[in-house]
C-alpha cells in the first residue's frame, strides 16, 4: 500500500470511529516503514481535524467525538513507543486532571478530547489527583499544557497548590497552565498564577492555539 493510502486509512479510521481499524493502520504503518510522526501528523490528526470541524458543525456529537478519540489513541498506543527521543520535540503534549478531593471528571474527559482533537499527545491523571503528582509527573515528562479542573469549591486550593509546586520545582516557566470548573474565575487563575480560565473545553483548546503554549520538550 502506498504512502498515502496508509495515510488516508488512518485518517479514515478515525474520523469513521474505527478504533480496531485506527489500531491495525498504524502497525500497517509501522510494517511499511512509514516514519510514525509523519502517521501521527499526517494520517491520527487529519482525521480528529476532521472531527473536530464537523462537531464544530453540530454534524458530530460528543459521544461519536469520545470513540474518534479512542480511535485516535489506539493508533497513537502503536506508534508512539516507535518514535525517536530526538523527534518528540515536533509533538504537542498536554496533561489533563482533576484536583485532589475531587472525583467529577465529566468536564475533564471533555478537555481531553477536544485537546486530542487539537491534535495534542494527552495525559489523562484521572481525578482525586494530588498537586504533587501532577507537578512532578509534568516536569519529567516535560509537558507544555496542564489542564486542571475542579466542579468543587473547597478543592480550588490544590489548583493553587499545583501551581505553587510548579513554581517551587522550577517548571512552572516551562508550561502553560489553564483551569476549569463552575466555581473557577478569571481573577482566580490571575491569583494562584494560572495562564488562563475558561468555560468550556471547546474554548480553552481555541485559546491555546491563539497562544503559543511554553517549551515543554
Amino acid at each position: 500500500m502506498s504512502e498515502q493510502a496508509l495515510l488516508k486509512k488512518l485518517a479514515g479510521a478515525v474520523s469513521n470511529l474505527d478504533p480496531p481499524g485506527a489500531k491495525a493502520a498504524a502497525e500497517e504503518a509501522l510494517k511499511e516503514k512509514m516514519d510514525p510522526v509523519e502517521a501521527i501528523n499526517k494520517g491520527l490528526v487529519i482525521g480528529m481535524d476532521a472531527v473536530s470541524d464537523m462537531y464544530a458543525d453540530r454534524r458530530m456529537y460528543l459521544p461519536q467525538v469520545l470513540v474518534a478519540a479512542h480511535a485516535m489513541y489506539e493508533g497513537l498506543d502503536v506508534l508512539l513507543p516507535a518514535i525517536p527521543k530526538a523527534d518528540l520535540k515536533d509533538v504537542k503534549t498536554a496533561a489533563c486532571g482533576v484536583v485532589q478531593g475531587d472525583v467529577h471528571d465529566i468536564g475533564k474527559n471533555i478537555v481531553k478530547t477536544m485537546l486530542t482533537a487539537g491534535g495534542y499527545i494527552v495525559k489523562d491523571y484521572g481525578k482525586d489527583v494530588a498537586p504533587g503528582d501532577i507537578a512532578d509527573g509534568c516536569k519529567k515528562e516535560k509537558t507544555q499544557v496542564i489542564c486542571l479542573s475542579t466542579l468543587m469549591t473547597p478543592t480550588m486550593d490544590n489548583m493553587a497548590k499545583t501551581v505553587a509546586l510548579l513554581r517551587e520545582n522550577g517548571y512552572r516557566g516551562s508550561c502553560t497552565v489553564t483551569i476549569g470548573g463552575p466555581p473557577t474565575s478569571a481573577a482566580f487563575a490571575v491569583e494562584i498564577g494560572a495562564d488562563h480560565r475558561d468555560e468550556s473545553a471547546g474554548n480553552c483548546v481555541k485559546w491555546l492555539s491563539e497562544h503559543k503554549p511554553k517549551g515543554g520538550n
